[in-house]
């Protein structure tokens, strides 16, 4: 029998254990998609953003929780992580959870919206698909049989107390440092990725969606090399990135559609234009996190944008937050810049902090968010 709703769905590759689930990449109508789905107690989940994404279903960040519509039909996950609302006014169990800063649901809810699952544990076939489909599952195995084997991972068990969200982490408290710079790619890009790697240090680079198209050879040096890649928009502009949480979320959507085509990666890390107080206020918020975005300001300020050439005042801004942040035991995320000037005191910054005992990471989407609004979504 190959046609299943996700209910009761058998494991691949044997009973799941606490270490590890098995996961398959899943079939969105005739094609063999990157979207990994986790079996999670006997269910597929998978990230709900890149479902809907991949079927260009609508999904949208309400009060209540998210809702998702196709075709006259629509469901609402709400915000307990338990329960649907259904598009005739009805409820139903639904669990969902949080993965890696995704939201995670069971592929069974499509079958809410008029979609077709198929499941064959042999054939390690994990589909679904719309009326435009043109082949059948015999056809599709056949096309993708050696790219569909499973891969094991590491699965939280699931419980209704603890759900399979393990916590965000932020580092050794204290003693992790979270270098970021803004405004890049730029010509001086390559030169600060020269000095990084001198000092074996990862960085995360919020980047502005032009600058990336201009240089597109230092975005991909950027990911092949481990640094995290982030989103700062198209414009830089506030009458424009600020006209609208609508405006707001299309130049992070087409940022990441950038990223997306020089790297083939994409992420959930942005930071809005000039941070993100006083102007991204919760409409915003709502707006752009409830599609997956994750908010990231700062905690250290090295103030390069204000005094450019006169590395002093840069080094000693800097040092004189982190001493601070250390006695709180703060781990502190410093707001840079892609520039030439910033390229002189840089070295500087990284000899000092590294012979008090600071390690240096990047950001990732299970780093807890640190933003002036206090949004951990």
């Amino acid at each position: 029998m190959s046609l299943f709703v996700c209910v009761g769905l058998l494991q691949v590759g044997g009973t799941a254990e606490a270490a590890g689930s098995a996961t398959l990449r899943l079939g969105v109508n005739d094609e063999l998609t990157e979207i990994e789905a986790i079996s999670v107690d006997n269910t597929y989940y998978v990230p709900l953003r890149e479902l809907t994404q991949a079927l260009s279903l609508s999904l949208t960040g309400q009060k209540e929780g998210f809702q998702v519509k196709s075709q006259g039909r629509s469901i609402l996950l709400l915000n307990d992580h338990e329960r649907a609302l259904l598009h005739d006014g009805s409820e139903v169990k639904l669990h969902t959870f949080l993965r890696g800063g995704m939201l995670m649901a069971p592929l069974k809810l499509t079958t809410y919206l008029g979609l077709q699952i198929s499941y064959q544990s042999g054939n390690y076939l994990l589909r679904v698909r719309d009326a435009s489909a043109k082949l059948d599952d015999a056809a599709f195995v056949a096309q993708y049989k050696e790219k569909l084997k499973p891969k094991v991972i590491a699965v939280p068990p699931v419980s209704p107390a603890s759900p399979a969200n393990p916590p965000k982490t932020s580092g050794k408290p204290g003693m992790t440092v979270y270098l970021t710079f803004d405004d890049g790619p730029t010509a001086s890009t390559s030169k600060l990725l020269d000095v990084l790697a001198d000092y074996k240090v990862k960085a995360t680079f919020f980047m502005i969606g032009p600058n990336m198209n201009t240089y597109p050879t230092q975005v991909k040096r950027l990911a092949e090399e481990g640094h995290s890649l982030a989103l700062h928009g198209m414009t830089h502009r506030k009458e424009k990135f600020y006209a609208s949480p609508s405006a707001a979320l299309s130049e992070m959507d087409r940022n990441q559609a950038i990223v997306k085509k020089i790297t083939g990666k994409t992420t959930t890390l942005i930071r809005p234009p000039y941070g993100s107080k006083p102007y991204f206020t919760k409409a915003f918020r709502d707006k752009v996190l409830g599609q997956g975005y994750q908010l990231w300001d700062w905690n250290v300020d090295s103030e390069d944008w204000r005094y450019k050439e006169d590395s002093n005042r840069i080094y000693t801004s800097v040092m004189n937050q982190v001493n601070k942040l250390k006695k709180s035991k703060t781990n502190p995320v410093i707001l840079m810049h892609d520039q030439k000037a910033t390229l002189k005191v840089l070295p500087r910054i990284l000899e000092s902090l590294q012979k008090e005992g600071y390690q240096f990471s990047v950001i990732t989407q299970d780093t807890r968010p640190l933003n002036f609004w206090k949004d951990v979504r």
